[in-house]
């Protein structure tokens, strides 16, 4: 019997039923993703970009003792596709423009990941913060955030990298300070909107502690805008760094795609289109795939999509 003066404890499934009720719903979300020919068009272009990324060092033979520094073949510049040992052609300076592809992707696989880990981590705990406590820290961290959101994220991104001096570190850092606000903006008027229903008014009834209440009921009923917004990020990263990249704030001859289209530049207007237009349609299809996977995720998440 229950004593009267104890808070009431919500009632829990057994371990194999809540387990058999999340494969079932992992499995309906599933089915929404796949259903989806653009979707998968998208999770092809990622695969094969990652298969490429993973087994970089067996697709190339580097000469280099840094196998993310560009070697060079002095012999060879200009070099157009078709050309022994190097298929898609060099450089102005003797760059091999597979070699940079391929390296690249690893480049681009890292900027993405590492940008947007730290990214959500951050905005999703400050926008937890304020979203939960509300108040004069919510009014403080929003405001720290509007000062963010004024400014455009490329300048803001440029102004820091630039400050910091020309490095492919520098850039992960520079977008790092700019793309959190985002997340926590969309997580506290999630956290808002997820406060107000009725389990979380019942869980609060039933003498759950709010750290309880936030990673119970909260938190997985309010990840799915970040989460969505994490996987498109995830090709819009790539762009922008390729972008401060083009511009020189990555080290000189290092293997990544905006580096790589920097040195091609110049050979446009002779008709050496190579050196750009590889490095360039990687970008594309990068953000390309995770736009589409982006937009599948948020159409099988969302439910006021359903039957759309």
């Amino acid at each position: 019997m229950t004593d009267a003066s104890s808070p009431l404890r919500r009632p829990s499934l057994p371990r194999e039923t809540a387990l058999r009720v999340r494969m079932r719903r992992s499995g309906e979300l599933a089915v929404k993703i796949l259903s989806n020919p653009t979707t998968i068009f998208g999770f092809v272009i990622i695969l094969l970009m990652l298969s490429m990324a993973l087994f970089a060092p067996w697709l190339t033979t580097p000469n280099a003792p840094d196998p993310y520094q560009m070697p060079r073949d002095w012999g060879a510049l200009r070099m157009p596709p078709g050309t022994p040992n190097h298929p898609l052609g060099t450089t102005n300076t003797g760059g091999d423009v597979l070699y940079g592809i391929i390296w690249g992707s690893r480049t681009s696989l890292q900027l993405s990941i590492i940008v947007v880990s730290v990214t959500v981590v951050i905005g999703t705990a400050i926008g937890s913060i304020a979203g939960m406590v509300g108040g004069k820290i919510d009014e403080i961290l929003m405001r720290i955030v509007d000062v963010f959101l004024s400014i455009p994220e490329l300048i803001f991104a440029l102004a820091i990298a630039a400050i910091l001096g020309p490095s492919f570190t520098n850039i992960i850092l520079s977008l790092c300070l700019v793309f959190w606000v985002k997340y926590a903006r969309i997580m506290r008027a999630q956290i808002i909107l997820v406060k107000q229903n009725d389990y979380v008014d019942a869980a609060r009834i039933m003498g759950d502690s709010r750290l309880n209440i936030y990673f119970r009921d909260i938190l997985p009923n309010a990840a799915t805008p970040v989460i969505v917004q994490a996987t498109l990020d995830m090709g819009a990263i790539v762009l922008i760094g390729a972008t401060l990249s083009f511009i020189g704030l990555a080290e000189s001859g290092i293997a990544e795609w905006g580096v790589l289209v920097s040195e091609g530049q110049a050979g446009i207007a002779s008709g050496r289109w190579w050196a750009s237009t590889f490095p360039g349609l990687m970008i594309f299809l990068w953000a390309l795939a995770f736009n589409l996977v982006g937009d599948g995720l948020r159409d099988a998440l969302d439910p006021r999509t359903e039957g759309r």
